[in-house]
């Protein structure tokens, strides 16, 4: 390979040469001397002579650098040859030499080192996690025995009532009030055909008048969308300082306005938001039992200056509105039980429950309305009245701001009235 490098480098020369020298030295070009060609210009007998002066050391020069060549050829052989040699020698080693055993034993303790190396580094770890829990719970547990020692010591006191429950008892609060209580708050009662007692706010004013009372609206704290059973049963609370909202429970309100030897007046009692107040009483007044679906019935409207929105209204949006917004002989309806007059189910709409004819006139368990102003989008796309409305004193688009409803014997109805406060606390109904 090396002579060829020689011989083509050579003919490379020689061409370049030859082409400097198709210049003739008759041309008319004038003549630049060079240093390299001496005295010469480069015409062809100049590149002659120039060629002949170093022709003997450029081919010494060239025999030297094949002899290199030829030199580093013959080292390339050689290592090339061992490199083959030490291939064949190694793989013939791994055919016909026998493993060393302890060499391979070793290999496999190395491995099985570094392995536990790995797991006990991870289970360092896991170690450095845990005592960090165990830190956190020994805090906690710290946290909760000083809780325990400070329960100790609320326990040892003696136990207080939370909710003041006055002492007396009686059928209703009229029974109460007649018993000598003279103080409004909360008590136990039990009418004729109860099972047992329950708890009660009664309204004991200074003529002796006992109310007890069945439903009140204060603020909206108290959602009124209720189920049956809810309603049924009673939810919200009652308190002793009369702050509360609540409704007591049909089957309750039931008991107290069916087991009497003397008809029961039913009193309403409503303040808007201008701070006006009215009220409006039904004589005969009962709520039937849960076979009857809790069916509200009264003699006639007793009085008031409120108006007898119970009795009907006509909206004037068409004849028969009176008729199907009265009250008297309705059956109570909630959202998941409908016993309205209506296709539909009035309670759902209201999201409230209420003695539904199709569907009212006054609805005192309606929706809470701040300010009391409220449109009929607001009343959902059917456009039913859905706020607390009485619409004898207020027009149907105006929720009021308090209601109360109580009970009193109609024997006591003619007296004067007032009330009186107690303290701040309050007991559930639900």
């Amino acid at each position: 390979m090396a002579p060829s490098i020689l011989t083509t480098a050579g003919g490379l020369l020689l061409l370049v040469s030859l082409s400097s020298a198709q210049i003739r030295g008759d041309n008319l070009a004038t003549c630049t001397t060079n240093d390299g060609f001496g005295k010469y210009c480069p015409t062809t007998c100049g590149v002659t002579d120039y060629m002949l002066r170093y022709r003997n050391g450029v081919e010494d020069d060239l025999e030297d650098m094949q002899r290199q060549l030829d030199t580093i050829a013959n080292l390339t052989q050689g290592a090339d040859e061992t490199i083959v040699y030490m291939k064949d020698s190694a793989f013939a080693a791994q055919k016909t030499s026998q493993p060393d055993p302890y060499h391979k034993k070793s290999t496999n303790m190395l491995d099985d080192i570094v392995r536990f190396e790995k797991t006990i580094t991870a289970q360092e770890q896991q170690i450095y996690e845990l005592q960090s829990l165990i830190s956190s719970n020994e805090r906690r547990m710290t946290d909760l025995k000083q809780l325990s020692i400070q329960l100790q010591q609320k326990c040892a006191e003696p136990c207080k009532e939370s909710v003041e429950i006055q002492p007396l008892t009686g059928t209703d609060c009229q029974d109460i009030a007649n018993k000598g209580a003279t103080t409004n708050g909360l008590y136990y009662v039990k009418p004729l055909k109860a099972t047992e007692q329950f708890l009660v706010y009664c309204e004991i004013d200074s003529f002796g008048r006992g109310f007890t009372v069945i439903q009140r609206r204060r603020d909206g704290s108290l959602d009124f969308h209720k189920d049956w059973i809810q309603y049924k049963n009673g939810f919200g609370y009652l308190s002793p300082d009369d702050t509360t909202e609540f409704w007591l429970g049909n089957e309750k309100i039931h008991l107290l306005s069916t087991a009497v030897t003397m008809p029961t007046v039913l009193r309403i009692e409503l303040v808007d938001w201008e701070g006006n107040k009215r009220y409006a009483d039904y004589t005969a007044f009962s709520v039937g039992s849960e076979v009857d679906m809790y069916r509200l019935q009264y003699g006639y409207y007793y009085g008031g200056d409120a108006g007898d929105a119970f009795n009907g209204f006509d909206f004037g949006d068409d004849p028969s509105d009176k008729f199907y917004t009265s009250h008297n002989g309705m059956q109570f309806s909630t959202f998941d039980k409908d016993n309205d007059k209506y296709a539909g189910n009035c309670a759902q709409q209201d999201g409230s429950g209420w003695w539904m004819n199709r569907c009212h006139a006054a609805h005192l368990n309606g929706k809470y309305y701040q300010g009391g102003r409220y449109s009929e989008k607001d009343a959902g796309e059917f456009g039913f009245d859905n706020g607390i409305i009485w619409v004898t004193w207020h027009n149907r688009w105006y929720s009021l701001k308090e209601t109360t409803m109580k009970i009193i014997p109609l024997s006591r109805i003619t007296a004067g009235g007032g009330q009186q406060a107690g303290v701040k606390q309050f007991a559930g109904l639900s």
